[in-house]
């Protein structure tokens, strides 16, 4: 309870909410299109979906200045290829941000000459180059800490005898053999399938930012046109990404840092 508490008193938590019911709107009219409902119903959760997108909007106003202070103090950060991918990140989205709020105020009739499909269009190109950035970084991680993992295995496999989570890496047929061959080749990827799966349970923080920002990114790719997902697939895409987000805000250590 006293999560749920610190949860609901954040403004970041109910745009997230927010965010959910939308996609969870999308994907509700997809089945309801797909199973034959009435028009009618058809056409109040289309209604629900934007005013709901668009209280979201009004939610994030003033995010593009948090995100460019992010962006200052990433900056600072020692390592050089996450200081680039972070960076880049945010600032791309305080433009998507700021691109938003011109879309609130085009939808609101405070700026009601805006040409609402073309700041949709860069909105969404702004958010795809941020999700690009953090995915790059996910990987980055993931590619130094099974380097780190390979080289402590390794020093366990001297005392061991070779064996590697039940495969022998040692002796005649191991991955070091003269020969080659396919059967090597399917090893070597097996073991390198166990080492990210070990890094990947071990952790959670990195896995959960990896499938988030995979879920989000069929979401700018359909809006732009790249790869046509349909309704279906960006609402559940979204509704999966958002209950992920809503965990790191209740779970504040399932969150990535820096």
């Amino acid at each position: 309870m006293d999560a749920w508490v610190r949860f609901s008193a954040q403004s970041q938590a109910r745009e997230r909410l927010c965010r959910a019911a939308q996609y969870a709107c999308s994907l509700l009219g997809h089945a309801l299109q797909k199973h034959g409902a009435s028009p009618e119903l058809q056409k109040q959760i289309r209604q629900l979906e934007g005013h709901l997108s668009l209280g979201r909007k009004l939610l994030r106003l003033g995010n593009s200045a948090d995100a460019l202070e992010s962006a200052k103090r990433a900056v600072h950060l020692s390592d050089v290829v996450l200081r680039f991918c972070i960076t880049v990140s945010h600032l791309n989205r305080a433009l998507y941000f700021a691109c938003d709020n011109v879309l609130w105020a085009g939808k609101s009739g405070l700026a009601p000459r805006v040409d609402q499909e073309k700041w949709a269009q860069r909105s969404f190109r702004y958010y795809l180059f941020s999700l690009i950035m953090n995915l790059s970084r996910d990987a980055y991680e993931i590619r130094l800490l099974m380097e780190q993992e390979s080289s402590a295995c390794s020093r366990r496999l001297k005392g061991s005898g070779g064996v590697l989570g039940g495969i022998e890496t040692g002796g005649p047929g191991g991955p070091g053999a003269p020969g080659g061959g396919l059967p090597q080749v399917a090893l070597k990827l097996r073991l390198r399938v166990l080492l990210l799966a070990r890094v990947l349970r071990g952790h959670p923080p990195l896995l959960l930012d990896m499938v988030r920002n995979a879920c989000d990114l069929f979401i700018p790719l359909d809006k732009l046109g790249l790869w046509r997902c349909g309704p279906g697939i960006v609402g559940l895409c979204g509704l999966m990404s958002s209950i992920l987000s809503i965990l790191t805000l209740i779970c504040p250590w399932l969150r990535l840092k820096p």
